[in-house]
């Protein structure tokens, strides 16, 4: 890392940072590295009324994968990731990139590996299915608001678009 990155992680403001490449939200429509963990929600590729909460924890490699009805997902092996995780990781990838979310997750790659999945070491994870979610839809609020340029309480402590400390 070099010092401009360390004393990024370091700020108690953070820039607005531009994905690193386009991703398809119709697939993963919400993606995040918080509270530990690599999470997001995936579209089911059955049934539109249906979305998984999928999750992976930094360090162990715990993998979570339920319905939003928390029902477990079928595909989901007790050391093998199901392809919502799978897709859930190619997200991230093209989000954040394959440095950071690597290094979140504190994954070992040999070198030159381009896939995040050869890093892991999986291990079956408690659900954070109900947390994943909730932060979800927290997310999804803020697409019914009108436009306005007035701050949100809730999101003053954000940096201001361009504005880096």
């Amino acid at each position: 890392m070099t010092e401009d990155e360390i004393a990024y992680e370091r700020r108690s403001s953070a820039p607005v940072i531009a994905p690193v490449r386009p991703r398809k939200l119709a697939k993963v429509p919400f993606v995040e590295l918080a509270e530990g963990r690599l999470q997001g929600v995936v579209s089911s590729g059955s049934d539109v009324s249906r979305v998984y909460v999928s999750s992976i924890t930094a360090g162990d490699h715990g993998l979570s994968c339920t319905t939003n009805n928390n029902r477990p997902c079928g595909g989901l092996g007790a050391a093998r990731p199901c392809n919502h995780i799978g897709a859930l990781i190619d997200a991230a990838v093209a989000q954040y990139g394959l440095d950071r979310v690597t290094r979140y997750l504190k994954a070992d790659l040999p070198e030159g590996e381009q896939d995040l999945r050869r890093g892991l070491h999986p291990t079956t994870a408690p659900r954070h299915s109900a947390e994943v979610f909730s932060s979800f839809l927290r997310h999804l609020a803020y697409l019914e608001l009108p436009p306005a340029a007035d701050p949100l309480p809730e999101l003053q402590w954000f940096p201001a678009a361009g504005v880096v400390s």
